[in-house]
């Protein structure tokens, strides 16, 4: 039976959250709290979503996870791909997104229509949309490098929205014309 545990972690960017399942011998992150506005914010946010218990120690892999997401958000950008992650629950086509979007390398960006036809599935750019706005691990799934058309920033559910993903891209290298999108909207 997997038990789901989560710890809160100081980075550069603020507190975060992670979440983790163990089912024996492997460990595997189930959830991933970017900072919110306050601490508790970000605690209340990874309980509910993991539905675990909160630990005040994490397993050696995990701490190992938590020291390299610390190392990307101080620009020391990491590859997360090799990351185990818990994907029960989340449905086949969302399950498709999760895992072509770990596939996209850091430092580059695919737009959501990209992605839907990556999928075979080109019908199906909202509902890539949808997936990834709903993502239970972000960074770690890298939503964020998935961008609307025209390479527009698109849609964050983080706090700060597409401030953050800019940011978060911006780390990478990767570039985002976030000025002209909100030039475009006044």
């Amino acid at each position: 039976m997997k038990q789901a545990a989560y710890c809160l972690f100081e980075s550069p960017l603020g507190w975060c959250g992670i979440a983790w399942s163990d089912s024996g011998a492997a460990y595997a992150v189930t959830s991933f709290q970017l900072p919110e506005a306050t601490m508790e914010l970000t605690e209340s946010r990874i309980a509910q979503n993991s539905g675990g218990r909160k630990s005040s120690e994490q397993p050696l892999h995990m701490s190992k996870i938590i020291k390299r997401v610390c190392e990307h958000f101080k620009g020391v950008v990491q590859d997360f791909r090799n990351v185990p992650v818990d994907l029960d629950g989340v449905g086949p086509f969302a399950r498709k997104v999760y895992e072509a979007a770990r596939e996209i390398p850091v430092g580059q960006t695919v737009t959501y229509a990209e992605l839907a036809n990556a999928l075979g599935q080109p019908a199906a750019t909202r509902a890539v949309g949808r997936a990834l706005g709903r993502n239970p691990i972000p960074l770690i799934i890298p939503c964020h490098r998935v961008l609307a058309a025209h390479g527009k920033p698109g849609g964050f559910s983080a706090h700060g929205g597409r401030v953050t993903k800019a940011k978060l891209l911006a780390m990478e290298g990767a570039v985002v014309n976030l000025c002209l999108e909100l030039d475009m909207e006044s």
